[in-house]
């Protein structure tokens, strides 16, 4: 069966994942952390997404961008692929592949699920033993939403400015999502539409979609199709 293209939507938010190969480690140090958050700004403004979330971790990383375009996003993520592979080479003296293939991602409606990722990033870290809360974790863009610190990477989606007046109420408000967590569900069903490529909303979203692209966004059900029986 052949592959789906991938979904890329100007204007709505993308949730993204990049693996390492085998899953193999994609930072060795301090420096590659920061390397990879350098490409993403450079190419970010190049290729108009705006990025509203990452967290780094040892062997993949997660993105929630919004591009502008229909062509930002895999461009973006190419040109950063690309030069991050070539400097993580040259530096640890290595050759061969790094990426995992091709990133995976899925269009989010925004309202139900875009908090809720943001929250899912933040705790990546905690659920993989890597810090004992979020803002332990250097490597996110929770200190920018709790107010440690200002990532000019960061572009804020609107939902986030919603969250309060000001800046204190809204990192205050950000910080109690984050200890409240989300459930274990929340946490698949995020997981599996990034890998899968299905849209992620409701029905009335995903309907709304379907009208701008021939690509289809949900998964088929399986089986042959149920037959009307006449009276």
């Amino acid at each position: 069966m052949a592959r789906l293209p991938r979904l890329t939507l100007p204007g709505l938010p993308h949730l993204v994942i990049q693996r390492g190969n085998n899953r193999q480690s994609i930072f060795e140090k301090t420096a590659d952390y920061q390397t990879l958050l350098d490409l993403l700004a450079e190419n970010a403004s190049k290729y108009r997404v705006a990025v509203h979330a990452y967290v780094l971790m040892q062997n993949h990383f997660h993105l929630l961008v919004t591009p502008q375009t229909g062509e930002g996003l895999p461009l973006l993520m190419q040109s950063v692929g690309r030069r991050y592979v070539r400097y993580f080479n040259d530096t640890h003296h290595r050759t061969g592949t790094l990426w995992e293939g091709r990133y995976r991602s899925t269009v989010i409606e925004a309202e139900t699920y875009l908090l809720a990722c943001m929250v899912y990033f933040d705790l990546n870290p905690v659920r993989s033993g890597l810090a004992s809360q979020a803002g332990d974790y250097p490597w996110s863009s929770y200190s920018h939403y709790s107010g440690q610190h200002v990532d000019k990477l960061i572009s804020a989606h609107p939902l986030v400015w919603a969250l309060g007046n000001t800046p204190f109420a809204r990192e205050a408000a950000y910080t109690q999502m984050v200890r409240a967590g989300i459930s274990a569900v929340q946490q698949k069903t995020l997981t599996d539409a990034t890998l899968s490529g299905w849209a992620l909303g409701s029905q009335i979203f995903v309907e709304e979609l379907q009208k701008n692209t021939p690509r289809r966004l949900t998964k088929s059900r399986a089986g042959r199709p149920t037959t009307q029986v006449k009276d």
